[in-house]
């Protein structure tokens, strides 16, 4: 079929603003990472003086990152519609929020809708596969202190075991609050069949939209940072506890993301913008602590029943294009949310001024030692 003026103006249009995205988010990273460890390596004296200004500051930091990365979704017109509890209310709590995986864009969708939610974002935790410490972004991370698992039976136990010394040594230490988990294990394509096979095999529900979730990190977390006087057993780290005064986990947020079309937005597209705007829809159901069981078997099921419980809304939102309304209401009400370009243009701005800082120092430092 032969093409059109039309549609030949079209693919070229869409390739070079692809090409000038790329462009941009390469020269994006080139001067807000190393800004972000820069100011670090400067603040180190602060560290050791007052640790709790220090990772104060480095949350700013790290906020400011992740809401560049939100930037570029934004003004390619990927936007999030949000339902369902408003986690708002307990931004100032300590809370797990386990979130459903389907592409490398679930990230990016989190980076951007909890902008808006107080100090969440400077003072979460995230667990993400390894492989992730070997990106552009890996240092940050690490710096920051998110916690990088590596999956597969073999690795299983000795990760589980790293991970609760992980949280004793940093969650308290650097006042985090939430911590975010992807409790599949991977993404949906690759593991639904495997998890169908074993649902088959033990008698559980067939899933189509999301995978049966594995217990081991939301026990170690649960076990490690829910308050003594919650679950009934001595949490690790109470030493630490004391110093933050923190109350423990007292939230659970179920987060659940969907796409139009059950089709993902993976990262290249929330790079390179090629695809046309859409809004992507994100789904919260807040639990209190105390009602998540400790015992290994009950929180399976508990587990278990969260995921089903995210098969039936996903179903829902493929069929009518939203998520039902909550039990006892006739209608399920939604909110935009929404980001400041004026903001976000301040810290790009910022960014790319500190860069050229930076810059100039070094160039200067270069020529008077040699």
């Amino acid at each position: 079929m032969a093409v059109t003026l039309e549609q030949a103006q079209r693919v070229g249009y869409t390739c070079l603003k692809a090409l000038l995205r790329f462009a941009f988010m390469v020269a994006n990273n080139l001067v807000a990472i190393p800004f972000y460890v820069l100011y670090l390596i400067v603040l180190q004296p602060l560290r050791i003086l007052d640790s709790k200004s220090f990772w104060y500051i480095e949350g700013v930091l790290f906020k400011w990152l992740l809401a560049m990365v939100a930037s570029w979704g934004w003004w390619a017109g990927y936007t999030v519609v949000e339902w369902g509890d408003d986690v708002k209310a307990v931004s100032e709590d300590e809370a797990m929020v386990l979130v459903n995986h389907q592409a490398t864009g679930d990230v990016c969708t989190l980076m951007m809708c909890l902008q808006d939610k107080g100090t969440v974002v400077r003072q979460m935790m995230w667990l993400m596969d390894h492989i992730f410490k070997y990106t552009n972004f890996g240092i940050v991370s690490l710096i920051h202190g998110d916690f990088f698992i590596r999956q597969g039976k073999a690795h299983r136990d000795q990760q589980l075991v790293l991970l609760k010394d992980h949280l004793e040594k940093y969650y308290w230490s650097r006042n985090r609050k939430w911590i975010v988990l992807f409790p599949e294990g991977g993404f949906l394509r690759k593991r639904r069949e495997t998890s169908q096979a074993f649902a088959k095999k033990n008698n559980l529900p067939f899933l189509k939209h999301v995978t049966l979730p594995r217990l081991g990190a939301t026990q170690v977390i649960l076990k490690t940072l829910v308050a003594p006087q919650e679950n009934g057993t001595p949490s690790g780290g109470d030493g630490v506890r004391k110093v933050s005064k923190s109350k423990g986990l007292q939230w659970v947020i179920d987060t659940t993301i969907a796409y139009p079309k059950a089709e993902p937005i993976d990262i290249q597209t929330w790079i390179l913008g090629y695809r046309q705007p859409t809004v992507t829809h994100v789904h919260y159901r807040i639990f209190p602590v105390k009602d998540v069981p400790a015992e290994p078997e009950a929180l399976t099921n508990w587990l278990y029943q969260r995921f089903i419980e995210k098969e039936d809304l996903l179903t829902h939102f493929y069929e009518t294009g939203a998520f039902p309304p909550p039990q006892g209401q006739t209608k399920a009400i939604s909110r935009e949310m929404t980001l400041s370009n004026l903001w976000l243009v301040a810290i790009q701005s910022f960014a790319f001024l500190s860069g050229g800082m930076w810059y100039c120092f070094f160039q200067y430092l270069y020529h008077c030692l040699f």
